[in-house]
Order: structure tokens, then sequence, then C-alpha cells
């Protein structure tokens, strides 16, 4: 060994040369494909290939992935307790939001100290309901756990999972601080309703990423045990089953708008990730009938979003839904992308519908008290991945959205403007 010093020497500047080039390679095993919902797990697997080796053209993606888990790791965790007081009715363990765009009609008095009654201005945010519920914490549970387990399978940085796993096991987990199963007063009114269906969009509009995030630790992230896995799929249970059974979770599965399309979304997502595959498939396949022929019309516009006074925020909201559901349904064996509806509804159609605006070639014509370009940007490229010759060639007209794309890192749509600005 001794004799070829030099060659020795050429082997370990070598070693030490390629570790330079591709850090992500030694950092942690092989990766395994994750069972996640909505993500394509053997995407992510190549994805992860491709940066062990060095692919330059995931690089700022993966810088963008990195400073948002960087950001999460000195905030929380979070928990549902901490609120002032319960919600109406309920314990302190129950999830509790405020109904956004109701306001009071009257000053706060002692005597009436809400200021009731309260009416409903559709599209503008009433600011108390961001203080003194679990809306603003839930969102960064949700937003926490999926940048900073997507940051863990790419980085293999073991800070980034046992800081998901923390946020995890503070909200649903543990005994103290967890949350009950339900969503019995989500977005409740003042003097008027403890709790309504609706209040369920609270979750199904980004639970799906946590079921994402989970599915990623569950490849044997550090810091997440088998107890912690075994104990967040009964959650996931329990929160299935009141979907299905509960009274808000049958009338929010009625409705006719994004509400049932997130619905369906969310109880694909949960069947799916707790290993009910029939229920997962039944759900993807009812979505043509009861979703798209009955919300989507025949030029692919969507009526009753358009109707809003965030039209665009509205339409592309929905969009999330249905490129999402359309994800769940390539699991299970059921191409959305394929449906046509009696008078040519498709999602195809939905998303072209957007291409002028989201390019910037034409004005958005529909009421729109906040036009952002980006909300846009995932859904066309869910359907430019999922073979629209249109959507396709406007991919690179798209605006990023603030933060970065990460399309090539987590390719499913996220609601990308915000209606608390």
């Amino acid at each position: 060994m001794s004799a070829h010093p030099r060659l020795a020497a050429l082997l370990a500047a070598a070693t030490a040369f390629a570790a330079v080039l591709m850090p992500t390679a030694s950092a942690h095993a092989a990766p395994k494909v994750p069972r996640t919902p909505v993500l394509d797990g053997t995407r992510l697997q190549q994805t992860r290939l491709r940066l062990d080796h060095g692919d330059p053209r995931l690089r700022s993606a993966l810088n963008d992935l990195t400073t948002r888990a960087d950001a999460w790791l000195g905030q929380g965790p979070w928990t549902v307790v901490d609120k002032p007081k319960p919600a109406p009715g309920g314990d302190v363990h129950d999830y509790l939001s405020q109904a956004p765009y109701w306001w009071p009609t009257r000053p706060k008095t002692a005597d009436n100290p809400w200021g009731c009654p309260y009416v409903q201005r559709d599209g503008q945010r009433n600011p108390e309901v961001d203080s003194g519920t679990d809306r603003q914490d839930v969102e960064k549970v949700f937003d926490s756990t999926y940048d900073l387990s997507l940051a863990w399978y790419y980085t293999g940085r073991q800070q980034y999972a046992e800081k998901a796993a923390q946020v995890l096991r503070t909200w649903f987990l543990d005994p103290a601080t967890r949350m009950n199963p339900n969503l019995d007063h989500g977005q409740f009114i003042p003097c008027k309703y403890d709790g309504r269906a609706i209040g369920i969009i609270d979750f199904s509009q980004s639970y799906t990423s946590v079921l994402d995030a989970v599915a990623l630790l569950d490849t044997g992230a550090p810091g997440w045990s088998k107890a912690d896995r075994t104990a967040m799929r009964e959650w996931n249970i329990a929160f299935r089953t009141w979907l299905t059974d509960s009274a808000f979770g049958k009338e929010e599965g009625a409705a006719q708008n994004n509400h049932g399309t997130f619905y369906d979304m969310q109880l694909a997502a949960l069947a799916y990730a707790t290993g009910d595959e029939k229920l997962a498939r039944r759900t993807v396949l009812a979505a043509r009938a009861a979703r798209i022929d009955t919300q989507i019309a025949g030029d692919g516009s969507q009526p009753q979003e358009l109707a809003r006074t965030r039209s665009w925020h509205y339409s592309t909201f929905d969009l999330v839904a249905y490129t999402r559901l359309a994800a769940i349904g390539r699991h299970v064996g059921v191409d959305l992308w394929a449906h046509r509806g009696p008078d040519g509804q498709s999602l195809f159609k939905a998303v072209d519908y957007l291409l002028p605006a989201a390019t910037g070639a034409t004005a958005w014509t529909h009421p729109e008290l906040e036009f952002h370009r980006y909300a846009a940007t995932d859904v066309v490229h869910a359907a430019a991945d999922a073979g629209d010759a249109r959507a396709q060639q406007a991919v690179r007209l798209l605006e990023t959205p603030p933060g970065g794309d990460l399309w090539v890192l987590r390719p499913a749509a996220e609601q990308l403007d915000s209606i608390a600005g």
C-alpha cells in the first residue's frame, strides 16, 4: 500500500473533488420511492437521482426550496391548544377558524363584544379572523412540513426531517397538544354559527400536502419513528371517517363549486394514504360527472367561480383541486385528464381558458379584486405535463411565483396567490 503514495493521494483528491461536485450523493442512502398520494413518487425518486448526479438544471429550484426550508427551522412548532379560548361549544383541542368574509355591523361593547350581527362581504377578508383562532397556525403546519420533508428527501439533511417530525407530532399526535380529528368549528360566524360545513376547506385546500410530507418521511427519515407513522395513520383514518360520516362532511361533499372539488380531492387522498384504494378510485371516478360535467362549461370556463369578486383567484384555485385530484387518479388507474363531458367539458379546456391571461397575452376581463398572473403557473404546468400542447407552449411565458418556480421538485399544483392579502 505504501509503495504507491502518489496514487493514493490522487485517489483521495478525486474522491474529495467528487464530493464537492455532488454533495448530495453521499449525504444519504439511495432514495426510496415514496407512496405519495398526490405527488408522483417515482418521479420524485428520479429527480433525487438527478440531483445526486449534479444536474445543474435543478440547482436553482433546490436553492429556492432549501431557502424556504431553512426559514422554517427557527419557527414553531405550533399547537391547536394555544388559542386564547376554545371553540364555541367545544374544547381547546378542537380546531377553530372564523369565516373570513363576514364583518361586524355594530361597535363592540361590553354587551355586544363581537359587534353583531355579522354580514358578508365576498372577497373582502376581515382582519380579525387572523387572531384568536387556529387558521394561521395550521397553514404554517401544512406549509412547513411540506417544504421541510421535500428538502430532506432531496438533500438528506437531518435537521429538515427532524423539524418536520416535531411539527407533525406537536399538532397531530402528542396528547397534550394534539388536534381532535374533526372540523366541527371551522369558519364559525360570531353570534350566528358555531361552525359550518364550508370550514372543511381550511384543510382540504392544503392538507394533502401533509399527506405527501408524511409519505416522504415514511421512507426512512430520522426523527420519524414507526410509532409516529402508526399514530399518524390512525389520526388520518379518524379524520377520513369524520369527513364521510359527519353532517358537515356530507354537506361539503354535496357542494357544487370549488368546495365540492376540494372535498373530493381531500377524501381521495386520505383514502389512498390510509390504504382504501377502492374509496379513492370511486371518488375520482365520480368526479367526472359530478364535478367536471356540472362545474366546467363547454368553453372551459367555470361559471360559478367567474361569478365571484375574485374570479381569477377562484378559477385557478378550483383547478388546483382538479389537477391534484387527477394526480391521485393516476395512482388508482383513473385518467381524469382524458374525460370529456357531454358538451366537451374537460380539464384541458379549463386550463386553456386561462392561458391568454396566464401568459400576459390579454387582460382578464372578469371581476377580480387583486389579479396575480402567477396564480395560474402551477395548473398550466400540470396541464402541460399531462400532454396539453397549448399549455406546453405557454410554460415559457408563465410568471414565476414569489419564492421561485418549484414545479420540477414538487410537480403538483399549489395555491400560489394568497386570499389573505
